[in-house]
């Protein structure tokens, strides 16, 4: 399917405002005519109007393109062998920590090709635990789909009140580690051949005992060849605090507080030393301190590691909680300038900052035009945020986008970027779920469990760069979740990107995608011989003359990772005519492609 972007510059409104405006004048300029020349004449006679309709065909394709095709996903977790369920501790204290949930992700633990799935857990409260411990789960895949708890014999069942998960080979063994952050210290879990070892104090991670972490990720900000370590922190909290505080809304007594009760916090960033880490938070310009109060200004929630001006050095984009959302542009050397407020992506098109939760960035219309999505608070629509000709500064478009509408009601977790039905286009995925379970009580438009939401994007020139909710979406349409972390992987090997949703105090969910649209596909895995840092790479795809562009990470949406593999989706076309990779550092290298629906390994040169 091919589509050329319509222009969204000023002068193109300017002008279409203008003709708009001179076609009214004309047409009242006509009507002022006709009254005149036949006020005199009598009643008019009736004219038989000619109704002129498209062909058949025409209409036919014109509806088609602009109904969003089946793409069922079906709930298997069960039949999967997938049986976690999060604790969040609650007992009617109403703490704030209880009501963020924790975070998803695919991993391939073991290398042997296909992803697994980890869930990272909350815990029972001291003094509340009666002897009950939660503990995080890890299920190795089968390939086909099928999962089995391994958590025990993998090293990976602690027991803290964990909060989000990064995944990144920190020590360029070739196998993926995994980063808990928490309530209190955060984790470091080395992977050694598919045993977890807990590396935090000899690699000086953990924060401090009263951070409260959130969304965390790897990402080589040096292109030196190794992961470095971005740590969002939240709110500054204490269970003293949060009571003090006493929060209340009229009809339920108690309730859990909004952040803007709390003081902010600095995120961490931690440069690695080839093993081990020093903090240059401070040096680096990660912290942003308000100017006026001296107080910490951030209170992150989600992150994602993006090259926003394709300078070949990796920049943060992060989701801030009833505050400006930041971007840290990186100016190389371990230096960050914070510009979010210039290259608007500060605020909602209002003015005001919302409830920044989770975070997701793309290049969403196969063009160097760069997407944000930002998922926010109930009665706040989905931020989305988007450049001109790939140029800053961003400007919210969630109204034009079609996302506005729909997203308004919801409170929006995890979003995802993702090509769901394998057209060449980039859908969006949406996780969400309320705080508070008697919300309806209070607010009858809300509800505690709330659907998930699937957009399609239509890439029809009726309805170019607008997203449209799949209703035909299986066990998704009829789903009810308190939603909150949400990541995606091919589990089964088919080529399609299924979904695991994390649940706040609920069971973990598995979703496969069932569509059956016949659209081809290429999945490519990056690979550097010396186990040196893909992380960052830039690809570029070209098929049927549409160009696709995808940046590698595994940082997508809230305190989750999704799999190290990138997916094109190819619609009808069955052949790839260029393929480009783009290394950290800048070497281009140009891949051969024969066949498509299949998994394509491409290998860094050594140096």
């Amino acid at each position: 399917m091919n589509r050329s972007p319509s222009p969204r510059s000023d002068a193109h409104i300017a002008r279409v405002f203008r003709w708009s405006l001179l076609v009214v004048a004309a047409l009242a300029a006509l009507l002022a005519l006709g009254l005149y020349l036949y006020r005199d004449q009598g009643a008019p006679k009736a004219v038989e109007e000619a109704v002129i309709e498209a062909p058949e065909a025409a209409r036919r394709v014109t509806a088609a393109a602009m109904e969003p095709p089946a793409i069922p996903y079906h709930d298997i977790t069960r039949e999967a062998g997938i049986d976690f369920t999060h604790v969040n501790g609650a007992s009617g204290e109403k703490l704030l920590p209880e009501t963020m949930g924790s975070g998803v992700a695919f991993i391939d633990y073991d290398q042997d090709g296909d992803p697994d799935l980890f869930f990272i857990n909350s815990n029972w409260w001291p003094g509340n635990a009666d002897g009950r411990a939660a503990h995080s789960a890890l299920y190795r895949n089968d390939g086909h789909g099928h999962f089995q708890d391994v958590s025990h014999e993998a090293g990976v069942d602690l027991s803290l009140y964990g909060i989000g998960v990064a995944v990144g080979d920190y020590d360029n063994d070739g196998w993926p580690d995994l980063y808990l952050t928490a309530l209190g210290e955060n984790h470091l879990l080395r992977n050694e051949h598919g045993h977890f070892r807990d590396v935090t104090r000899e690699t000086g991670v953990a924060g401090l005992k009263s951070d409260w972490s959130s969304s965390a990720t790897f990402f080589d900000m040096d292109n030196d060849g190794d992961l470095d370590l971005f740590v969002g922190n939240y709110v500054t909290w204490s269970r003293k605090i949060d009571l003090e505080i006493d929060f209340r809304l009229a009809g339920l007594g108690r309730a859990y507080g909004a952040p803007n009760h709390h003081t902010g916090a600095i995120s961490r960033l931690y440069r690695n030393d080839g093993g081990r880490f020093s903090d240059i938070t401070q040096a680096s310009g990660i912290a942003v301190i308000d100017e006026k109060s001296g107080r910490p200004v951030g209170k992150t929630l989600g992150v994602v590691p993006f090259d926003v001006d394709g300078d070949g050095l990796t920049d943060l984009i992060v989701a801030n909680d009833t505050v400006r959302n930041f971007l840290f542009h990186n100016l190389g050397n371990g230096r960050f300038e914070e510009t979010g407020t210039m290259d608007g992506i500060a605020y909602a098109s209002t003015g005001k900052a919302t409830g920044g939760m989770g975070i997701d960035a793309a290049n969403y219309l196969n063009d160097p035009d760069i997407g944000v999505a930002i998922g926010n608070f109930a009665n706040e629509m989905t931020s989305f945020y988007a450049t001109l000709d790939g140029q800053r500064p961003f400007v919210d478009e969630a109204a034009v986008s079609g996302l506005g509408a729909p997203t308004r009601l919801a409170l929006t977790f995890a979003v995802l970027f993702l090509d769901a039905d394998l057209d060449g286009w980039l859908d969006l995925f949406q996780a969400n779920g309320h705080l508070e379970s008697e919300i309806a009580r209070v607010q009858p438009s809300q509800s505690y469990a709330q659907p998930p939401q699937l957009f399609w994007q239509c890439a029809a020139d009726a309805c170019a760069r607008r997203f449209l909710l799949v209703n035909e979406s299986g066990d998704l349409a009829t789903a009810r979740l308190v939603g909150r972390g949400a990541a995606y992987a091919d589990i089964d090997g088919d080529g399609d990107l299924d979904l695991a949703i994390s649940q706040n105090g609920r069971a973990g969910k598995l979703y496969r995608n069932d569509q059956s649209l016949g659209h081809h596909w290429l999945r490519l895995r990056l690979r550097d011989p010396a186990h040196r840092a893909v992380e960052g790479a830039r690809t570029r795809l070209r098929a049927n003359g549409v160009t696709q562009y995808r940046q590698l990470t595994r940082t997508h949406g809230y305190l989750s990772q999704s799999e190290a593999v990138l997916t094109f989706g190819l619609g009808e076309s069955e052949q790839v005519d260029e393929l480009y990779v783009t290394w950290p550092g800048g070497a281009e290298k140009r891949v051969p492609v024969e066949g498509v629906d299949r998994t394509l390994v491409v290998t860094r040169t050594p140096r």
